[in-house]
């Protein structure tokens, strides 16, 4: 079966679909393609209690479940349906291919399906990047809320995509999150239009290379009709969209932090301005918002604000309604969160930047810092984030399994700042942490939480991570109250 073959407007009936994986992606495509006849199989990896207790749902309902063998293809497989996070060179995807069986995504599946409830498919707006991605969707989700437009926040942001598309919403427009492990199976996916926010490396061992994660960061603009979205800070993201096979018509727009050009949004004397989506875009500017009105208004959010912006505008949505909607807007925890002000040091919570490019960003976002940073390195290396905040660093505090790998750093290209090595993994080190970055912090200074590595090594995830950090930083409020 060719992998254009499979869609909504064929039948299902008796189709042999294999599902790869189960949990918030398999689940609900193993549920809606038996729904719709086919005949389903699903193949998990592990089989603990957990994954025993989703088979025997599915189970009931006459859905074939195998545990603890994700690698062979079944018998007369016609499609297979992947969880995104599973890798291309596994062995069951090699046999597919081997087979000529195509391979989707839960991302495919629900592009597929859009409309396979009898009404007219919602466009989609959607954005992916390194960084960024889930605070600009929740951005464009606010602004058109804010238009009166029936939208949600859906993809990788954790709300299903096959949910919001044979769910009983009927929608406008949909913001969706993208990740490169979404769009490497996406490969019909066609967006009303798409940015990409920025590109540093990250996933390289499930991609393979740069080239491969760019590549499939790059999809997302394929067959845009609209705009295709790119940062004039970051060359290769606009390299992405010269090289897309859009719709005839479909523009380049760009956003920046400076003063835009032609075809692009950016920022004049405080104030947020589009020069895309104007009458005369060559003479004139609209005045969409004030920096003020982005909620932190540190650099890399004011740029995803400006790639919301200009998705929303190539939407057709007015300028009030940006400004209202990036009003409204409130941050997820973690991200750039301020936590509270002792003795005149403000305390931050960006436990999210896990990687360098992130944390490059937080720590552009403050002029003097002591930085708390470390944890699972993922195979990053820190001498280019060092060198870039070296001269706003008052101090650094570090923890976590891979904490010597940025004193290193530190050591070559900032070896006057004070740092204190914390040598232990348990997760009280966070309250030590507060404690320490405390005694080297001066009034007008900023703690900043901002670890440039994953969690796992002290914490459950990043989320527990900034919430240890919150909760020292506000006992010791206490304290000082």
């Amino acid at each position: 079966m060719g992998s254009q073959e499979v869609s909504s407007t064929v039948d299902w009936q008796g189709k042999h679909v294999t599902v790869a994986g189960l949990g918030v992606s398999g689940i609900p495509a193993a549920r809606a393609l038996h729904e719709r006849g086919a005949l389903v199989t699903v193949v998990n990896d592990g089989d603990d209690e957990r994954a025993r207790a989703q088979a025997a749902e599915l189970e009931a309902l006459g859905i074939t479940v195998r545990l603890g063998d994700g690698a062979t293809l079944p018998p007369s497989t016609e499609l297979v349906v992947t969880a995104p996070g599973w890798q291309p060179d596994k062995p069951l995807f090699l046999a597919a291919a081997e087979a000529g069986v195509p391979v989707w995504g839960d991302v495919e599946l629900a592009w597929r399906l859009r409309g396979d409830n009898g009404r007219k498919p919602a466009p989609w707006l959607a954005v992916t990047g390194t960084n960024g991605k889930t605070t600009t969707v929740r951005m464009l989700a606010s602004i058109l809320e804010a238009a009166g437009l029936r939208t949600a926040a859906v993809g990788n942001i954790g709300v299903s995509l096959l949910d919001a598309v044979l769910g009983e919403t009927e929608y406008d427009v949909l913001a969706v999150e993208l990740s490169s492990y979404q769009l490497h199976w996406a490969p019909s996916l066609r967006a009303h239009s798409a940015a990409v926010l920025n590109l540093a490396p990250d996933h390289l061992d499930w991609h393979g290379s740069m080239a491969a994660y760019a590549a499939d960061k790059g999809r997302v603009y394929e067959g845009n009709t609209v705009a295709c979205v790119y940062n004039a800070a970051d060359p290769a993201t606009e390299d992405l969209v010269r090289e897309a096979d859009v719709e005839e018509g479909c523009r380049a727009i760009g956003f920046t932090l400076g003063a835009p050009g032609p075809s692009q949004l950016g920022v004049v004397d405080g104030i947020l301005v589009d020069r895309a989506f104007v009458a005369n875009r060559q003479k004139q500017a609209q005045e969409l918002a004030e920096v003020s009105d982005v909620n932190p208004p540190a650099p890399h959010n004011i740029a995803n604000a400006l790639a919301a912006a200009a998705l929303a505008r190539a939407f057709g949505v007015e300028p009030a309604a940006v400004r209202d909607g990036l009003r409204a807007f409130r941050p997820d925890p973690h991200r750039i969160e301020h936590v509270a002000d002792i003795d005149e040091v403000a305390y931050v919570d960006d436990s999210k930047a896990t990687n360098t490019h992130a944390t490059e960003a937080s720590l552009a976002a403050y002029d003097s810092i002591v930085w708390i940073a470390g944890g699972l390195a993922k195979g990053a290396t820190f001498d280019e984030l060092v060198t870039g905040a070296a001269k706003r660093l008052r101090g650094v505090v570090l923890i976590g399994s891979d904490r010597a790998l940025i004193r290193e750093a530190l050591t070559r290209h900032a070896p006057e700042v004070p740092v204190v090595d914390l040598d232990r993994t348990d997760t009280g080190a966070m309250s030590e942490a507060v404690a320490r970055a405390a005694e080297l912090a001066r009034p007008g200074d900023t703690v900043l939480l901002a670890p440039a590595c994953a969690s796992m090594d002290m914490f459950t995830n990043y989320n527990k991570r900034g919430e240890a950090f919150a909760d020292a930083v506000r006992a010791r409020a206490d304290e000082s109250a």
